[in-house]
């Protein structure tokens, strides 16, 4: 067994073993997985479908209709542009197609060399300060064009 094959199994091992006995743990063991990973391999799922008696298609299915989970692992910097409502409201469409020119990616898509995923959301809680953004766990608001420049150019992506 490889190196990232037996990461995998110890993190699916962990939080089975975490919430082991839970009323329907799944939710919690996929979260507790993608936090340690960054995303939720495809190798995990017969060992979770497995540990709580579910068919793979099960597993795989709540792993795909949740926004949040990722299949593959995300680049260094995950960047989540809100698609909300009032982030639409304060013309983050404007700044949607700016951020995808900017680094050349749709929704879903991690640059070539690995740096860089981006996400939508829908809702980042901080539409009094729409447009938003979060960048690895911190929420930027009031972003325009020129701040999200400022903010790429530190991720090491050039104008």
């Amino acid at each position: 067994m490889n190196d990232e094959a037996e990461k995998i199994r110890r993190s699916v091992a962990s939080a089975l073993s975490k919430f082991a006995g839970e009323p329907g743990p799944l939710l919690e063991i996929l979260h507790a997985i993608q936090n340690d990973l960054g995303f939720v391999p495809a190798d995990a799922v017969p060992q979770i479908a497995d540990a709580l008696n579910l068919s793979r298609a099960e597993v795989h299915g709540v792993i795909s209709f949740y926004h949040h989970f990722r299949e593959h692992a995300p680049g260094r910097f995950v960047v989540q542009l809100c698609r909300a409502e009032a982030c639409q409201s304060m013309n983050s469409k404007a700044l949607e197609e700016f951020v995808r020119g900017r680094l050349r990616l749709n929704f879903g898509e991690t640059t070539p060399d690995g740096r860089i995923t981006l996400e939508p959301v829908y809702c980042l809680g901080n539409c009094a300060c729409a447009p938003s953004i979060m960048v690895n766990g911190e929420l930027h608001g009031r972003v325009t064009p020129e701040k999200f420049g400022a903010l790429a150019k530190e991720w090491g992506v050039s104008p």
